[in-house]
């Protein structure tokens, strides 16, 4: 159990990620005649319109987007079950779990505050999906998926999600920065 204690290798890491995702396209191409890629931010649409269909299922049943995209719990949001509960696995496994409300470099950049925190996250998260929609996919999409087709559309996307990650990490974490 030594090998889970140290990082893992990011090349053996994207490695398996890759093999996952040729994998996901054969047995899907087998089982269903149809391919099916990684990715997830549909799942995330989905799952927001299996939150609000508890609350206000008319407005989800008029909804244009989900009369023709039907709520269901399929292999993508699977995917997104297993991607939490294998980071969490992960991180007890290299003993690196801890239950923090603000990171430490969030605290040294921003302050103490868990609110300021989870405002930030928040926002972050509508901007991501928002960007994801109309990206048409998300960077895994994209990123495993459209790389893998060789498709200049994923090479396209996957460029302007790093530089507009790098660019976002440097506005925030940059010492001494505005």
């Amino acid at each position: 159990m030594n090998w889970f204690r140290k990082p893992w290798s990011p090349y053996i890491a994207g490695g398996l990620v890759g093999l996952l995702a040729i994998t996901s396209v054969v047995i899907s191409t087998q089982l269903l005649a149809k391919p099916k890629y990684l990715g997830t931010s549909t799942t995330m649409v989905r799952l927001a319109g299996l939150a609000e269909s508890q609350v206000a299922s008319d407005h989800v049943s008029s909804n244009e987007y989900f009369q023709s995209k039907k709520i269901k719990v399929d292999w993508q949001m699977m995917l997104v079950v297993g991607i939490v509960i294998g980071a969490f696995l992960a991180a007890i496994a290299s003993q690196e779990f801890k239950s923090e409300t603000v990171p430490t470099l969030w605290k040294a950049r921003f302050g103490p505050k868990w609110h300021v925190r989870a405002l930030g996250a928040f926002l972050g998260g509508i901007l991501a999906i928002l960007g994801a929609r109309l990206a048409g996919g998300c960077p895994s999409g994209h990123g495993l998926s459209g790389m893998m087709q060789l498709a200049g559309s994923g090479l396209l996307a996957m460029v302007g999600f790093m530089a507009g990650g790098i660019l976002a990490a440097n506005c925030i974490y940059r010492k001494g920065g505005n």
